[in-house]
C-alpha cells in the first residue's frame, strides 16, 4: 500500500454526468463498473468541479461507480501544490491562465488537440497501490499508441510516456500523468498529445524536466488524427484492462 492521502505526478494535471447524444463516444462501451463520459472541449474549472462532484458521491457511497472523464481543455497551465514553482519560469509571461491544483508535480500545459483523461477510481477496489496504478496508466497509453504504430516507452524515475528509449531526461515526451489521491479515491489522470499547438510548453519547464521536447501523435505520424477517435479507442482499452488493477 502506498500514499493514501497524497499525489504523484510527472507534472499533469487532479454524479453521472448528463450529456447530449452528440457528446457521447461512439460506439458507447461504458461498463457498469466504469462510467465513461466524453465532455468535448471544456474549461478547466468546469472539469475540476465535475471531478469533485463525483469524488463527493463516491466518498458518501462506496458503491457509486468509478468514472472516466475524457475531454480537451481550453488553453491552461496547471501546477501541483509544491513550494518549488521554478518550472513556471515566473508567471507574468504566461500566455494562458494558471491554476494550482491538488496533484503532485510541476507545471504543465493543456490545450486543444490534447486528450485529457480524468479517472475517479476507488483504489481500495483496485489494488490500493498508487505506484502500481501509475505504472498501469503508463502501460495503457503505451498500448494505445502501439495501436497507431507509435512506439513509446517509460523512463525510470520519470512518470509519463516517451517516444524515445533511454535513461536521460532529454527526448520527446508524448504523455504526462499526474494524480491526486485522498481516502484512496483518485482524481486527475493523464494528458496525451494527439495534435494541436505544442508551443505553449516552451513557456515553462514541462514537468520540471530540463531539456525535454514535447511531441504529439500527429507530429510522430505526419498525418492528422481525430481526437474523438483516439478517445474512443482509449475507452475500449481501459474497460477491457481495468480488471488488471484488481489482481
Amino acid at each position: 500500500m502506498n500514499l493514501p492521502h497524497g499525489g504523484a505526478s510527472s507534472c499533469e494535471p487532479a454524479v453521472k454526468i448528463k450529456r447530449s447524444a452528440s457528446q457521447e463516444l461512439r460506439p458507447p462501451s461504458s461498463s457498469p463498473e466504469l462510467h465513461v463520459n466524453w465532455l468535448g472541449r471544456i474549461g478547466f474549472l468546469e472539469a475540476l468541479a465535475q471531478q469533485e462532484a463525483i469524488v463527493a458521491l463516491k466518498r458518501a457511497d462506496r458503491s457509486h461507480p468509478d468514472a472516466l472523464l475524457l475531454l480537451e481543455h481550453d488553453p491552461v497551465y496547471t501546477i501541483g501544490r509544491t513550494p518549488d514553482q521554478s518550472s513556471l519560469r515566473g508567471i507574468s509571461h504566461l500566455p494562458h491562465p494558471l491554476f494550482p491544483i491538488n496533484r503532485g508535480g510541476q507545471a504543465t500545459y493543456h490545450g486543444p488537440g490534447q486528450l485529457v483523461g480524468y479517472l475517479i477510481l476507488d483504489l481500495r477496489r483496485h489494488g490500493q497501490d498508487l505506484h502500481r496504478y501509475l505504472r498501469w496508466l503508463e502501460q495503457l497509453i503505451i498500448d494505445l499508441l502501439a495501436q497507431y504504430e507509435v512506439e513509446s516507452t517509460r523512463r525510470t524515475g520519470l512518470t509519463g510516456v516517451w517516444v524515445e528509449s533511454g535513461q536521460s531526461s532529454s527526448g520527446r515526451k508524448i504523455a504526462s500523468i499526474g494524480v491526486g489521491v485522498r481516502h484512496w479515491i483518485s482524481m486527475h489522470g493523464f494528458a496525451l498529445n494527439v495534435g494541436g499547438d505544442l508551443s505553449p510548453f516552451e513557456q515553462i519547464v514541462p514537468c520540471g524536466i530540463a531539456n525535454v521536447g514535447m511531441t504529439s501523435m500527429e507530429k510522430e505520424l505526419g498525418r492528422p488524427l481525430s481526437l474523438i477517435d483516439v478517445a474512443a479507442d482509449f475507452e475500449k482499452l481501459i474497460i477491457r484492462r481495468l480488471p488488471e488493477l484488481r489482481k
